[in-house]
């Protein structure tokens, strides 16, 4: 039996790629799936919206899309597909209770995301059982999170980034690479293990929770570290998606500057848009349009971390004794990351914008979905006390530092560019 299931086996990084270039073309030409209601308000909403006929049958179509795709990774990369039929359902349906929770109006309020509730769904279910072994090996983590990568691709477009602006683009450059230097050396200082650091000086400089997926993709990795990163990364957006505002209205800041504010220094787009809401219109335009400057310089920086970690951590007999060559490079690079700006790259040239227009909300429903799987895995396959005790406060210091740097050198860009 495990002669047949292992008889294929791709690379992990190639069989995302191909995926998602598969979710792609079958959302352009063949079948476009609709994006289930998960937004309610109290009990009779639940019934009225999420669990009528309509819904419960574009769900039960979106888990099996989802269970197809899954199949198809599970054999491409050698995996019991046997195990993977029976353990995805269970994943899948903790993270449609995770969707739902998310789907609430006062939990949207405070913009927690679906990959919280996932991931917190996960660590309690992971934490308090005893999982059996194959349902461990069903997990496929890795493989549902460069998915979501691979068609996060399809929303950096190229004409949206030259309208973005040049004040936006030229803030968001300067805020991601002095932000990414100081963390990635205060990191170093305090003797945060490489990954972490990593991961923490991308999600505090570019794009919160997206960078630190690619980031921790890019590197391979450890997902718990991701999870604790990504904790940190949301559980600070709160307090400064509400504080923010109040600050820049005690000093009366203008309005620009409060929006370029905003939107260079709070890690989440959700983030962003709820406290840029809360001062005004103007605010909420130029804070959206700083972090989608932000946003669409992640691709660039997960190819450059992708370089560097392969250039300076491979282990091989090879590279200890010479400098790595190109072959050697090329072996180690994440190729999902070549997914992901060819994802881009279609579709900024080679698709019409109507077909963009029309695909884009659907593409970006299951990349969330796809994300939110991920991190009810990685909430399944993490012991929570290890999670505590092999990670000191020092990652939390280096990351809460790294942000006020990022809060007082962002606003001081923010006046030197928006200030009218």
């Amino acid at each position: 039996m495990s002669t047949s299931t292992k008889q294929f086996n791709l690379h992990e990084d190639w069989t995302v790629v191909i995926l998602g270039f598969l979710i792609i073309v079958i959302s352009i030409f063949i079948y476009l799936p609709e994006i289930p209601v998960f937004k309610w308000t109290n009990g009779t909403d639940l019934l009225t919206t999420i669990f009528t006929l309509e819904n419960i049958k574009i769900i039960v179509f979106q888990f099996l899309y989802f269970l197809l795709i899954g199949t198809i990774g599970a054999f491409l990369v050698g995996k019991s597909i046997k195990n993977f039929l029976l353990g995805f359902p269970i994943i899948y349906f903790l993270t449609f209770l995770a969707l739902i929770i998310a789907g609430n109006t006062e939990v949207k309020a405070l913009n927690l995301e679906a990959v919280i509730f996932s991931l917190a769904i996960g660590l309690l279910i992971g934490n308090f059982f005893q999982l059996p072994e194959w349902f461990r090996t069903a997990l496929s983590t890795e493989l549902f999170v460069k998915i979501g990568l691979v068609l996060l691709g399809t929303s950096v477009i190229f004409s949206d980034i030259l309208k973005a602006g040049s004040l936006g683009l030229i803030q968001a450059l300067i805020v991601v690479l002095s932000v990414w230097y100081f963390a990635f050396w205060l990191c170093k200082k305090l003797k945060v293990d490489d990954e972490l650091t990593m991961m923490i000086s991308s999600a505090v400089s570019i794009c919160g929770v997206s960078a630190a997926i690619a980031t921790s993709g890019a590197i391979k990795g450890d997902s718990k570290k991701l999870s604790y990163v990504i904790s940190m990364v949301l559980v600070t957006a709160i307090p400064m998606m509400i504080f923010m505002p109040i600050i820049a209205s005690h000093f009366n800041f203008p309005e620009e500057v409060t929006g370029a504010w905003l939107g260079g220094s709070i890690d989440t787009s959700g983030a962003v848009v709820a406290s840029g809401t809360l001062v005004g219109e103007t605010a909420l335009k130029i804070s959206t349009i700083v972090k989608f400057s932000q946003n669409v310089l992640l691709g660039l920086a997960a190819f450059a971390i992708s370089i560097y970690w392969t250039y300076t951590h491979n282990q091989s007999a090879e590279v200890q004794n010479s400098k790595p060559t190109l072959s050697v490079i090329w072996e180690r690079f994440p190729k999902f990351v070549l997914g992901f700006i060819g994802a881009s790259i279609v579709f900024s040239f080679l698709i019409s914008p109507e077909t963009r227009d029309t695909v884009k909300e659907s593409l970006k429903n299951l990349q969330g979905v796809w994300f939110a799987l991920a991190f009810t895995s990685i909430g399944l396959e993490t012991n929570f006390k290890e999670l505590i005790q092999n990670n000191s406060k020092k990652p939390l210091i280096a990351f809460l530092t790294a942000q006020l740097f990022n809060v007082i050198i962002t606003l001081i860009i923010a006046f030197a560019l928006f200030n009218p």
